[in-house]
């Protein structure tokens, strides 16, 4: 701050994760846009939480202090599926556990006020987005209020946040109050895209209310009433206002934020991420840079429908792309970067070839509210044409200096075959540019989520039918057959999702068994996780209410730890140990004839 000539810090953000300046860590982009919009502002990082000396390390910002958890929810980040005690975090220095709190959002704001009592508060990140409205706490099992409330702050910006943080800061800079005078003011901050605050009057005129916190956290039936009102309205930039009434307060969540323009998102991913460590480490490095160190984000937003992921509540559905010329500049950027060796190793996004996914109502911003892209088959309007995609990883390879590109993240495999929508526009040669890539852009694996083959959890998953599945394996068979190179799919399947029985992970478990080589190789076996019902996802409120939200059907819920461990077993039955487990389980439940299906596939593996 000495060297700067900074007096003071206008916004100092707070975070769970240890600063890495990398595009990839959301306190450092968050931060470099803050600093590119003309605020001065530090970062506060892992604090230590039972005392207050280190929240006070750069003193009182003028404007706010930003809290997030960091890029992990801080539960997730502790706990595993099975709520055991996880024994590394990969956002600390040499993976050190235990250097942030639970709650660590809530933790954080309660030690500002304390440091700095009337500071302005602003949450944002993955636990206060996904936390902002009512919603089911796994780790606690009950439903909890808005984080907003819990944290005693003043404002949420959720989602990816860049431009409404910049907007936050302008309301609450004196200059530009509309009042040209005094300190700022909570009213200053209504209306902006966005956000959630609370009120003691109302909301919106065109608001939609949603049963207030009360009713759902009794009501199950409130409960799923409040969560699909929600979800309805979360489609940037779409969806209505939100309010709901929690005791004596409104919580009113505005619609969500505008889109960024390619300028505006090639002008953040531009910014001087120094794309290291703070110096301050050391030698102990942050193990999720290693992952992502000579990576490039190309594009955000999924319109996969998932119900298990927190990608649309988070990024939302429409796909915001990056410029070939802006890629190609960080390409070069980490030409020049200590320790490169010439292999990119990722230039993708939530998923790595949806960069052109488009239609005429995503290129308008409007998705449809009705349909959705990829379910339960693809749209036939949705074109995916991977010759753009295609075209700039092949600019990046040829760069001085690069010697590999690859395709690091997940691919919709349904989104590749070029048999996958006979009635699509789109005429993709060679399965939509699958040979292309496995010529020149896949390292030997290839990850895809098929997730289950019951057709049964495929529906309540919303995901692509195992006909798709199966298809595409033969299709990314043939293609190395032909171009003589032995690759693999390494597939990523979830155990105890709502509505899945032992009946259905058997079923997983023989397809498994009898797969193609495509899916001989060791590391399959670590490519299963249990389900965790994430906030605000609809998994999670299917788990909770034990309802099919869009059905109304009952559901079963693996909620036993017995019968997880018995749901990960059956897939995993090349363990002695899984094996050993599972035939004892089901030899105490008396399922007879799931026994033998077993013992069978057993034989079948061996």
């Amino acid at each position: 701050m000495a060297r700067l000539g900074w007096d003071e810090c206008d916004v100092i953000v707070v975070t769970g994760d240890a600063y890495v300046d990398h595009p990839a860590f959301g306190s450092a982009v968050i931060a470099r846009v803050l600093i590119d919009a003309g605020f001065r502002t530090g970062v506060i990082a892992q604090p230590r939480w039972d005392r207050p000396d280190d929240f006070r390390q750069l003193g009182r910002p003028r404007l706010f202090f930003g809290v997030t958890a960091g890029n992990v929810d801080s539960l997730v980040n502790h706990y595993s599926p099975l709520l055991q005690k996880r024994r590394t975090d990969a956002y600390s220095p040499a993976g050190t556990p235990g250097l942030r709190p639970n709650r660590a959002t809530i933790v954080y704001c309660g030690r500002l006020r304390e440091s700095y009592p009337g500071v302005k508060l602003v949450l944002g990140g993955i636990e206060a987005s996904l936390r902002r409205l009512p919603h089911y706490d796994f780790w606690d099992d009950t439903v909890r209020r808005s984080i907003l409330l819990d944290a005693k702050a003043d404002i949420i910006a959720y989602g990816m946040a860049e431009r409404t943080v910049v907007e936050i800061a302008r309301r609450l800079d004196p200059p530009n109050r509309p009042d040209s005078g005094g300190a700022g003011c909570l009213d200053t901050l209504a209306d902006i895209p966005g956000t959630v605050i609370t009120s003691p009057a109302s909301g919106p005129e065109d608001a939609l209310e949603i049963p207030s916190y009360e009713e759902v956290k009794t009501d199950k039936a409130k409960f799923l009433e409040a969560f699909m009102a929600w979800y309805r309205e979360s489609d940037q930039p779409l969806g209505k206002a939100i309010v709901q009434r929690s005791g004596e307060r409104l919580v009113v969540q505005y619609p969500p934020p505008l889109l960024l323009s390619q300028e505006e998102l090639d002008r953040v991913y531009g910014l001087p991420y120094q794309r290291k460590p703070h110096p301050k480490y050391g030698a102990a490095g942050i193990p999720a840079l290693a992952t992502v160190k000579f990576s490039i984000t190309s594009h955000r937003g999924c319109l996969g429908s998932c119900t298990f992921c927190s990608l649309r509540a988070h990024q939302g559905r429409v796909i915001q792309r990056r410029s070939e010329r802006s890629i190609l500049a960080e390409a070069g950027q980490i030409t020049r970067m200590p320790g490169f060796k010439g292999h990119i190793t990722d230039i993708g996004g939530p998923t790595a070839n949806m960069y052109a996914a488009t239609c005429p109502q995503l290129q308008a911003a409007k998705p449809c509210r009705k349909r959705e892209c990829l379910f339960p088959e693809r749209c036939p309007t949705l074109e995916n044409d991977l010759r753009e995609q295609l075209k700039v990883l092949d600019a990046v390879r040829r760069l001085p200096g690069v010697k590999k590109v690859s395709i690091g993240t997940g691919l919709r495999y349904d989104l590749l075959g070029g048999d996958a929508n006979p009635k699509s526009k789109i005429r993709n040669p060679k399965q939509g540019g699958l040979e292309e890539l496995a010529r020149n852009y896949i390292s030997g694996q290839l990850r895809i989520a098929p997730e289950h083959v019951s057709s049964l959890v495929l529906g309540l998953m919303r995901k692509s039918n195992r006909e798709q599945y199966e298809r595409f394996m033969a299709q990314f068979e043939a293609v190395n057959r032909r171009l003589g190179r032995k690759q693999y799919l390494i597939p990523y399947f979830i155990s105890s999702f709502p509505g899945c029985t032992a009946k259905d992970m058997v079923e997983l478990a023989e397809f498994l068994a009898s797969a193609r080589r495509v899916h001989d190789v060791p590391e399959l076996i670590r490519q299963v996780q249990d389900f965790t019902p994430l906030p605000m996802t609809l998994a999670g409120a299917m788990y909770y209410t034990e309802t099919d939200p869009f059905s109304g059907r009952k559901l079963h819920v693996a909620r036993d730890v017995r019968e997880k461990k018995l749901q990960r077993a059956l897939l995993q039955l090349a363990e002695p140990a899984n094996y050993t487990y599972a035939l004892r389980v089901l030899k105490e439940t008396g399922q007879t004839k799931l026994l033998g299906r077993v013992e069978k596939l057993k034989g079948r593996r061996a």
